[in-house]
């Protein structure tokens, strides 16, 4: 991949979906050729914000159903979950999690651009691909500040534990501390950083195999559904990961994991190694037709949001 932006898939996966930001690297409109760089900037960060939150809209009822089945002790599957309930106000906790969404795509992409850039100048060509994989790793590490807190609140929402953002963040504050707001933080990064140079790697190499089956390069709507291949089968393989920052994540203060490997080892020992699955396939769709919505929104909003 040169300097130039190109189509790269990083993120589907994670959590906001603005991420797929960094996977529609396409070139900015004519007219903001001769724009100032503040504006330009403005507004693709605005373009990404708004497409992840529209992505955030249309499938966060699908993202509710992974968290509740991954927060399930004992497990049961989609059919328990609905006997219980689980089914209802599947948009709990959305608006906290939009309110999450924009400060840290912001961040995301003020890191994501200028790292990309920074290591592409450092590297040859044959190396390129470096750029957006080591740029997504620190971009994403800066923005899990904001992005883990956002995920705590909307989790413990999702699961019914609290009605509202506000009435969650200062409950949580108050019983366990800002401990209680980055709970599960290393499970989050262990999921979230290797799913980028993961998702690359299947991404780049499913397109360079179909683009020589065909013998052309792929159009955008090709591109978009190998990205949602790619994303999906990272989805599904990095799921264990995903049901240990839920669980960590929701377990509030009731200390049934007192971190990482004594949640891994207690779930295998009373669950079996099957919960590690719980989720993943609301997690699959959730990813793959992630892409679907965001790509067409952002290229909207990049049009809609850039200078005139």
């Amino acid at each position: 991949m040169g300097a130039t932006p190109a189509a790269a898939p990083v993120g589907p996966a994670k959590v906001p979906l603005f991420m797929l930001a960094s996977a529609a690297e396409s070139s900015s409109p004519a007219s903001a050729v001769n724009a100032p760089l503040w504006r330009v900037t403005a507004g693709n960060l605005a373009a990404g914000a708004t497409a992840g939150c529209a992505v955030e809209l249309a499938l966060y009822p699908i993202d509710t159903i992974k968290t509740r089945l991954q927060s399930m002790i004992g497990g049961g599957g989609l059919q328990a979950l609905l006997q219980k309930g689980g089914g209802k106000s599947l948009y709990a906790g959305v608006w906290g999690n939009l309110a999450g969404v924009a400060p840290a795509s912001a961040i995301f992409m003020a890191f994501y651009e200028p790292t990309k850039k920074s290591v592409q100048s450092q590297v040859g060509p044959d190396q390129q691909y470096l750029g957006p994989v080591i740029a997504g790793m620190v971009a994403g590490t800066a923005s899990s500040l904001i992005r883990v807190p956002t995920e705590v609140v909307k989790q413990r929402l999702q699961t019914g534990e609290f009605k509202g953002a506000v009435t969650a963040l200062r409950t949580i504050l108050g019983r366990e501390g800002m401990r209680g707001l980055y709970a599960g933080y290393g499970a989050f990064m262990l999921r979230d950083l290797p799913f980028d140079a993961i998702e690359f790697v299947a991404y780049e190499q499913i397109k360079k195999a179909y683009s020589l089956s065909v013998r052309r390069e792929l159009h955008p709507a090709e591109t978009s559904i190998v990205g949602a291949f790619a994303g999906g089968f990272t989805g599904v393989i990095t799921t264990p990961l995903d049901v240990l920052k839920t669980r960590l994540m929701t377990q509030g203060a009731s200390g049934r994991y007192k971190n990482l490997i004594d949640a891994t080892v207690t779930i295998a020992r009373t669950e079996g190694l099957g919960a590690f699955m719980s989720g993943w396939q609301p997690r699959l769709i959730w990813i793959s037709l992630g892409g679907f919505v965001f790509f067409p929104v952002l290229e909207a909003a990049k049009k809609y949001y850039a200078p005139q």
